[in-house]
């Protein structure tokens, strides 16, 4: 039984994982848009798309480090609990 809950706690983490890549890519693209939104529509072009964007990769990096500080995190407690 607990073979069972290791190996979905496993999976858990391979699936968060595997997101931190698409994130910090929708998280780019999300910031590109608005900001090429916002262009055009207030005149500014490109200095918003520009400011967008770099918000949108600055937030994407966060949260990639939050993710695999986390993901470590758990790491590091599911091989204290099996220590004992």
């Amino acid at each position: 039984m607990a073979r069972k809950k290791e190996e979905k706690s496993v999976l858990i983490q391979l699936f968060e994982l595997s997101g931190i890549g698409i994130q910090l890519v929708l998280s780019t693209f999300v910031g590109l848009a608005m900001g090429y939104w916002l262009d055009r529509l207030m005149g500014t072009s490109p200095y918003l798309s520009l400011l967008f964007l770099i918000l949108g990769i600055i937030s994407g990096f966060v949260n990639m480090v939050r993710l695999a500080r986390r993901a470590e995190r758990d790491k590091d407690g599911s091989t204290n609990q099996e220590g004992r």
